[in-house]
């Protein structure tokens, strides 16, 4: 708990609006709230600075729906990753407010403003069939407080597509590349800019492809320097990553 809200809750048991007993019941679900399925971490916020984060993929309606109705009363920002259309549905019933990015595959419920630094993040692809990656690092990014640059379709295969987008790509704190194939985008990329790059290998690919285990490797061996690597079509780990970068001090 925060001095703020602990501050907060003191005054409302002073001021009669909420008893001993409720206040009590505040402080025993501060840490978490155990659903049974489920346990929501309230102070992760407190200690990283970003409340906790949904991933929907493998829950049923019913459970994303109520972990997004416990969040939404800590009058946190909340987003939930990898999710569907019928899961937007269902915590929209209870939260109006709650927004679907059907290509990332995001529910975002916004409680709170961010403040967004000056600075911003690119976000680059080698294909245009990397764009749902992309966006899931894109919108993570955005949500998480940031300004975000797409430049989608700069593949080595027509170099200078990506040449002619260098200048917007250098005014970036943090480049975020996204390349499956051979993944060559990313050794490419932090060749030319003296930015931090963060790379995510994609499930793009024909068979010798192995579902993205090709790009993975070249990433992972790339010649470049400072070049950091996520988990295969790990567009949130990366757009995590690099709001983390770009927010610093």
């Amino acid at each position: 708990m925060t001095k703020q809200e602990l501050e907060k809750l003191l005054s409302e048991v002073k001021t009669g609006s909420k008893s001993i007993g409720q206040a009590l019941d505040e402080l025993k679900y501060f840490p978490y709230s155990d659903l049974g399925f489920a346990r929501i971490d309230h102070h992760r916020e407190v200690r990283t600075g970003y409340p906790e984060i949904v991933y929907c993929a493998g829950k049923t309606l019913d459970q994303v729906r109520e972990i997004f109705r416990v969040m939404a009363e800590r009058e946190n920002n909340i987003f939930g990753t990898r999710a569907n259309d019928e899961m937007y549905k269902a915590v929209k019933e209870i939260l109006p407010d709650a927004v679907y990015y059907d290509v990332a595959r995001i529910i975002s419920v916004k409680m709170k403003q961010t403040e967004i630094p000056d600075s911003r993040i690119a976000v680059v692809t080698a294909g245009t069939s990397d764009i749902p990656v992309a966006e899931e690092a894109a919108v993570t990014a955005e949500l998480l407080g940031n300004n975000v640059v797409r430049i989608y379709d700069a593949g080595v295969a027509g170099i200078h597509r990506l040449v002619d987008k260098l200048p917007d790509i250098k005014n970036c704190r943090v480049i975020i590349v996204i390349a499956g194939m051979e993944g060559a985008l990313a050794s490419v990329v932090g060749g030319l800019v003296d930015k931090p790059v963060i790379a995510v290998p994609t499930s793009v690919g024909y068979g010798a492809n192995f579902g993205g285990i090709s790009a993975l490797l070249a990433m992972l061996t790339s010649c470049s320097s400072g070049v950091t690597v996520v988990n295969i079509d790990n567009g949130f780990g990366a757009g995590f990553s690099a709001s983390m970068i770009n927010r610093l001090k």
